[in-house]
């Protein structure tokens, strides 16, 4: 028999079963397709040896007037400006306390008990101190006077931290009458809580009971941000509005805007914070109503504050200028929003609006898109050349003019699979250069409660691809010249550089695999014998390196559908391989290939490879 020429059609397609998807492929992992073959995906590195406290699931970056770029990046526990390498803390201040703190240390331990009455702490908050003495022994001045960490709350008047120091005998003093106490705003969960009650989520979602006020402490902090100007804004969710100012320093920590001289009504808590492009307003989703001349200071989950044109301090109504709020009605909930050129998209539980800038009197109208296709979470959009494309809790859609269902070959398995008690965790991201949308989301199957795997969409090839990765946050090419991430490494927080190189950070990138569906030889009648494979694969390698790259071509047979697959050959495929003899006696075949993770670390690293169009010497066996 001659030699048969597989080539597969382009795709990951799990809605189909493994023999019905002859031709196709039905697993794989840190691969992509691009022009319709299938390669590893890019590599990624460090950005920088600097780390960052908590989780960061929101990245900005921009280039000031003095050109000078900076990267924002908000966690758990704070915002951070980074900037020549280095992660500024600007975290915004809540309150602070004047000589008005008293401290008691126990002999033998270095667990420190402050006295604040006025402290308004959660565990996790961050006081830095100042103005401290020494307590009389080893707890002197300088291990009082820095940022500590709030370790537990034992009454509403104290609070406690651990020093870098153990007290000993002679620490019976209070830390004298000057001490002061400067409070960042309290820390948010890195876990999503479902609220309760009428509302509270889409309907036949989570459990019903007492309602919850929205507000920062008590969910999972989503930081959002913005420039106007050179000025970043800063929000998180269901906290204050915050605003940073470049010209006062990277020391500077952002202030609240509607405590800054000249604001007017400026929304005191919001769910997330936009500027429209071409008209210049600030706007607030999910802001506080105004009442009797003031703000509430309790979000209106359905709230759509904006600001003064070319003024984000001024939010009062006035019939000179453009100022004014409007409340949506379809839904219960504002879950997020992302600005295109045009408009402005919001998404509830329920819907999408259309936002759009139609000047004086009403400034903007707001135009019901969409009922059904909700946002799974306030980062599950991202803005595409071809689209605005966003997930719900069970489908892909896209927007350009109208919603769109995607048909989606790995639906089924993505939605199946997702965790939906963290399914806010989720987030939609874009990776230009390869033309494709990435949707970060956390797996049941990984039972980790954490973002673990991804769904990647080409919308120029419309092809999709599936894989393991833990990425919080990303953010495109544009300002950055390569896509950057954030993820944990061993308890570490790190910004990682994509597409750089082709390993795992320093090290080798392994576990990546394709894998085909069942193959028939003929019509699945007969016995086919394989005996001989030559491959079809093209190595890239970094110039400034020697790798001898390979990879494994793994061949599984089975005779019938219900039968598990078994390895039948395993043979190793280099740059120089031609034919490789192997043996395999089946009716259905199925093609792996995979990373030769069995390789010496020097060569597993530094090269990416994409497959062309294998050839088997295969023949007739008979009837069974």
């Amino acid at each position: 028999m001659p030699l048969t020429k597989f080539q597969f059609k382009p795709g990951i397609n799990k809605e189909e079963t493994d023999y019905s998807n002859e031709g196709g492929w039905v697993d794989g992992d840190k691969i992509r397709f691009r022009k319709g073959r299938v390669e590893k995906i890019g590599g990624w590195q460090k950005a920088t040896s600097s780390t960052y406290l908590g989780s960061a699931r929101a990245l900005h970056s921009w280039i000031s007037l003095g050109s000078t770029r900076f990267l924002g990046l908000g966690t758990t526990n704070k915002y951070y400006i980074e900037s020549g390498g280095t992660f500024n803390d600007v975290t915004p201040l809540r309150a602070t306390t004047t000589n008005g703190i008293t401290f008691a240390a126990t002999d033998g331990s270095a667990i420190i008990t402050a006295t604040d009455s006025s402290h308004g702490c959660v565990v996790g908050d961050f006081v830095t101190i100042s103005g401290a003495v020494s307590l009389g022994g080893n707890i002197t001045a300088a291990v009082l006077n820095q940022e500590q960490i709030v370790t537990a709350i034992p009454t509403a008047n104290t609070y406690t931290f651990v020093a870098s120091a153990t007290a000993n005998s002679s620490d019976s003093g209070n830390g004298g009458s000057g001490v002061d106490g400067a409070y960042q705003i309290n820390v948010g969960l890195d876990t999503y809580v479902k609220s309760t009650g009428w509302g509270a989520d889409t309907w036949g979602f989570g459990t019903f009971g007492s309602s919850t006020a929205i507000s920062a402490a008590g969910q999972l902090r989503l930081w959002t941000h913005d420039n106007y100007g050179e000025d970043l804004i800063i929000n998180p969710r269901g906290g204050g509005i915050f605003r940073w100012k470049e010209n006062n320093g990277l020391e500077t920590r952002a202030l609240q805007l509607s405590g800054i001289s000249g604001a007017n009504l400026v929304p005191t808590v919001g769910l997330q914070v936009i500027t429209s492009e071409t008209d210049r307003h600030l706007i607030v989703l999910g802001a506080d109503p105004i009442s009797s001349g003031a703000r509430t200071g309790v979000i209106d989950p359905m709230l759509v504050a904006f600001s003064d044109q070319e003024n984000e301090l001024q939010f009062e109504p006035l019939t000179t200028n453009t100022a004014g709020d409007l409340r949506l009605s379809s839904g219960s909930l504002i879950i997020g929003g992302l600005k295109s050129r045009q408009e402005v998209l919001i998404w509830t539980d329920t819907s999408l609006y259309s936002m759009t800038f139609i000047g004086p009197p009403l400034t903007f109208a707001m135009n019901l898109i969409n009922e059904g296709a909700g946002l799974i979470g306030p980062k599950g959009a991202v803005n595409a050349p071809a689209g605005i494309y966003f997930m719900s809790k069970n489908a892909f859609y896209v927007y350009n003019g109208s919603v769109q269902k995607i048909p989606c070959s790995v639906q089924d398995y993505v939605f199946s699979d997702l965790d939906l008690d963290q399914a806010f965790k989720s987030h939609a991201t874009l990776n230009s250069e390869f033309s494709e949308v990435w949707f970060f989301y956390p797996s049941k199957e990984d039972g980790t409660s954490e973002i673990s795997r991804y769904v990647i969409y080409n919308y120029e090839e419309n092809s999709w691809s599936i894989g393991s990765l833990i990425r919080y946050a990303w953010l495109d090419t544009g300002i950055e010249d390569k896509p950057l991430a954030t993820t944990r490494v061993s308890s570490s927080n790190y910004l990682y550089i994509h597409e750089s190189g082709f390993n795992d950070d320093e090290s080798s990138m392994d576990g990546v695999f394709i894998e085909s569906g069942d193959l028939n030889i003929g019509d699945g009648e007969n016995f086919t014998f394989v005996k001989q494979v030559i491959p079809d694969i093209k190595f890239f390698i970094t110039t400034d390196t020697n790798p001898t790259p390979a990879i494994n071509f793994v061949l599984k047979n089975r005779d019938y559908n219900g039968e598990s697959l078994t390895t039948s050959a395993t043979t190793q495929v280099t740059s120089t391989s031609t034919i490789s003899s192997l043996r395999s006696r089946s009716r259905q075949i199925v093609f792996r290939f995979e990373s030769d993770d069995d390789n010496e670390e020097s060569d597993r690293k530094n090269y990416k490879w994409r497959l062309g169009a294998t050839r088997l010497n295969v023949v007739s066996s008979g009837r069974k």
